[in-house]
């Protein structure tokens, strides 16, 4: 679960982790209010959506509009949010269709010495967080990673006892701190890790991390998504929780105990098991297909979570064909096709369909399949329904 640029920022600020002053606004009266209030003779204007790149985006209805602006007076603040509210701003990360802006950040200027680059992710390899740190942070931070790998550093620690002073003083002597900065750092850098640890955070970054002119480091900027699998530990923060920013079908799908993930491809995919969908769509790329979706309906898929499944599948203009991938442990063949039958005729499917079955009861199903009248193409093996769902398209 992902959340704003403010909400972030009030959690890290009860978690200790030093943060500039701002004020969420609504409207663009509002903001003017805010720019007054923060008494800074230079404010910073930021649109919050789910997406990163928002400095160098611009909006759909506003092209020379960017959706973080500094502005020197009240009226620049009412000026520059009267165009960012109500429109779409589309970033690096959002995609053409751009995301609607309907809440702003005002936030405090500062007197900045130096902007770097901080992350915290889990390295599943090793099983502990990792911070990801350069001294090159900003919005060109793509490009650095990119360009000069060797300038982004890396350091694991135990989220049992945090992150240790010898820990500390590296990530310092790499990021090039003086002092001062040091000092602040001693307390910034293992609060951060400590907030990433105990909010079940999957990825905290800040980009970029400041150094003021006084030596303080402050988190100038604030992404954090939550481990969705840990929120029953934090019923709290679902009510940080904005659906607008969210995908439509995967809402629905999520209501209806269906994972389901929306990609850019043009064949749906309904698999019962994660591995066995991962591997579904790994088949449909190496026979020079595109997967649609991520969509798992899990081992005790009924009639009615199947025919949602084809509805968020086929709502999906993109899909121009479906392979549904089941293996009969739990959930037995027939039960399934049962289901699959019943939910064709419900939703009326028009695309091309290929079925490929396995496991208990499996010649039952297929006979089932056989005898339905529909146009249903069997799969013998998962190679085997994968080339035919992509033959479909004519690939």
């Amino acid at each position: 679960m992902k959340i704003h640029e403010y909400q972030a920022k009030e959690l890290f600020a009860k978690a200790g982790v030093p943060i500039p002053r701002g004020i969420v606004v609504k409207n663009a009266a509002d903001a003017a209010k805010a720019y007054e209030q923060l008494g800074t003779k230079v404010c910073v204007v930021k649109s919050q959506i789910h997406a990163g790149g928002r400095g160098k985006g611009r909006f759909k209805e506003h092209p020379e509009q960017p959706g973080v602006v500094l502005v020197k007076s009240a009226e620049q603040a009412v000026e520059n949010a009267q165009r960012m509210l109500g429109s779409t701003l589309v970033t690096i990360q959002t995609g053409d269709e751009g995301k609607l802006v309907s809440t702003l950040y005002v936030e405090q200027g500062l007197d900045i010495a130096k902007e770097l680059y901080l992350a915290i992710v889990v390295d599943r390899e090793i099983g502990l967080p990792v911070i990801i740190a350069s001294a090159e942070g900003g919005m060109a931070i793509e490009d650095i990673a990119h360009d000069h790998p060797e300038k982004i550093f890396r350091e694991a620690y135990d989220p049992g006892i945090g992150l240790q002073p010898y820990q500390v003083r590296k990530l310092c002597r790499v990021l090039g701190l003086d002092a001062a900065a040091q000092k602040s750092a001693a307390t910034f850098f293992p609060k951060i890790c400590e907030f990433f640890v105990k909010a079940d955070s999957s990825m905290t970054e800040i980009n970029p991390l400041v150094v003021t002119k006084d030596g303080q480091l402050l988190a100038l900027d604030a992404k954090v998504t939550f481990d969705d699998n840990a929120l029953f530990r934090h019923k709290d923060f679902l009510e940080l929780r904005d659906l607008a920013e969210e995908e439509p079908a995967e809402i629905q799908a999520a209501n209806t105990g269906l994972s389901y993930v929306k990609l850019d491809g043009n064949i749906g995919c309904l698999v019962n098991g994660a591995g066995l969908a991962m591997s579904t769509m790994d088949l449909i790329k190496l026979h020079g297909g595109e997967p649609a979706n991520f969509l798992d309906v899990g081992g005790g898929a009924n009639v009615e979570q199947v025919t949602e499944a084809f509805r968020i599948i086929l709502a999906d203009k993109n899909v121009k064909a479906i392979l549904v991938n089941i293996f009969g442990g739990i959930m037995k063949c027939d039960t399934i096709v049962e289901a699959l039958l019943g939910a064709y005729d419900k939703i009326g499917i028009t695309v091309p369909l290929v079925v490929r079955l396995e496991g208990t009861n499996v010649e039952l199903a297929r006979e089932m399949l056989k005898n339905s009248g529909k146009k249903i193409t069997t799969g013998m093996d998962l190679t085997d329904a994968a080339k035919k769902v992509v033959a479909t398209l004519g690939a």
